[in-house]
């Protein structure tokens, strides 16, 4: 596992710019903490657990947004320019997040453009965003979040190294638990809403079929949902998983025409619904939850 999370040593030549923290006082800690800018809440997750307590991390996408349309205000803006670190996916997933962080000189870190660069996107390549619902890939984020870190401020390379290898401890569970969790099933098609569980699809060995495509707003055709209706009931499919954060109309749509199938949520984890928020579930939260509705739905031993 750890040889995908290697290859992040070479994430700094997709790094921009540079800075460095000022002296930390015992009378003004939190003004002299790392200002970091996440673009939403994965990557905040991940800057939270590798900064702790030396830095402020500011999450551009709200509660219970939506990541892929969000429209940065004039205030989030002059965040981005002036942050002391900008982590955002690249790629063109949030493609006002991606013009802010163009015009800044501090340091940035466009996590899928480090990862590809690296190799460690293989044949997936960044077309598809969401790598953080493959464990194996979280270890390779986390990886990058804290190499960058130690550049922007020296002083604290010590501290991330000691919390990212904490962090990994945590997400090489997860993955053991997914491995072992999804290793029996009596069906391996993953029937999604849209097409945002491709990344965990292939780590565990199962195979995606969305309704509609990247973005939750795509809107499949008539003729889609007659052959993913074929599809279904030729798999003898029992469940097809929704999202939190977007309508459930279309897999409930698709669960009405086949008949006899019934829908569960899964969490892309794109941003924390407000619940989740109030009841402190976190990243390791959403994706053990998603793990026991993946076996419900799956028919797992």
């Amino acid at each position: 596992m750890r040889s995908v999370a290697a290859m992040t040593v070479a994430v700094f030549g997709a790094v921009a710019g540079g800075g460095a923290c000022g002296e930390r006082g015992d009378d003004d800690a939190d003004a002299n903490r790392m200002r970091v800018v996440a673009a939403f809440y994965p990557l905040a997750w991940v800057v939270s657990q590798v900064g702790g307590d030396l830095v402020r991390v500011s999450d551009l996408t709200p509660a219970g947004g939506e990541p892929h349309d969000l429209e940065l205000t004039p205030s989030q803006v002059a965040d981005v320019v002036d942050a002391d670190l900008v982590v955002a996916m690249g790629a063109g997933f949030q493609p006002g997040v991606e013009a802010a962080v163009s015009d800044r000189a501090g340091t940035s870190l466009l996590v899928l453009d480090a990862l590809a660069r690296t190799g460690s996107l293989g044949a997936r390549g960044a077309a598809d965003p969401h790598v953080w619902l493959d464990a194996e890939r979280m270890i390779a984020i986390v990886d990058a979040v804290a190499s960058v870190m130690s550049e922007v401020d020296p002083d604290g390379r010590a501290a991330f190294a000691r919390n990212a290898a904490g962090v990994v401890a945590e997400l090489e569970d997860l993955d053991h638990d997914y491995v072992a969790g999804l290793s029996d099933c009596a069906r391996r098609e993953l029937i999604t809403a849209h097409d945002a569980f491709g990344w965990l699809a292939e780590r565990y060995d199962l195979e995606p079929i969305p309704i509609a495509g990247i973005s939750p707003e795509t809107e499949p055709s008539a003729e889609r949902l007659g052959e993913l209706a074929s599809l279904v009931a030729e798999f003898g499919a029992t469940t097809i998983f929704a999202e939190t954060l977007v309508s459930p109309e279309i897999a409930e749509t698709l669960a009405d025409e086949v008949g006899g199938v019934t829908v569960a949520v899964l969490d892309p984890i794109e941003g924390r619904a407000a619940a989740d928020v109030d009841a402190g579930r976190d990243y390791l939260d959403l994706m053990r939850s998603n793990l026991a509705t993946l076996r419900a739905g799956l028919g797992c031993n």
